[in-house]
């Protein structure tokens, strides 16, 4: 498959297979108005497949949602069809109404109006809930 290269806008690249559109969905890129493509199961020598997702204008990502989603992720900023900046993402010390908290006796279950914060364990990849310490397990 061939994708065009685009003029102006933001690459997101090194996305691991089958992430991309949770990134869509958490990024709001569907409410956007300008052209966004998202790429699943492009080939990648790296890891065998990958993700990309295109957005063909300059808009602000949140580089949190990016690193608790997968911090081997890399955004491009294009200018002029080319590489201008080259960003690479690491994983977030906390993050705040990404995911719920799915224990039934944390606060947030009673209290809807909380913000759902999660916080890094240590320097691990293991984040928990900052109300009642449940653990956040990534779908697979």
């Amino acid at each position: 498959m061939n994708i065009d290269s685009i003029e102006r806008g933001v690459v997101i690249d090194h996305i691991d297979a089958g992430k991309g559109m949770e990134l869509v969905r958490l990024l709001h890129l569907d409410k956007l108005t300008c052209p966004v493509a998202v790429i699943r199961n492009a080939r990648s020598s790296k890891t065998g497949k990958k993700d990309i997702i295109k957005i063909e204008d300059e808009i602000d990502l949140d580089f949190d949602v990016l690193g608790f989603i997968d911090p081997s992720i890399t955004v491009n900023i294009i200018v002029n069809g080319h590489i201008v900046e080259k960003k690479r993402i690491a994983p977030p010390h906390r993050v705040v109404n990404v995911v719920q908290c799915k224990n039934p006796r944390c606060i947030t279950s009673v209290e809807r109006e909380l913000p759902q914060i999660f916080r890094r364990a240590d320097e691990s990849s293991v984040y928990r809930c900052a109300y009642c310490e449940q653990e956040y397990q990534q779908p697979e």
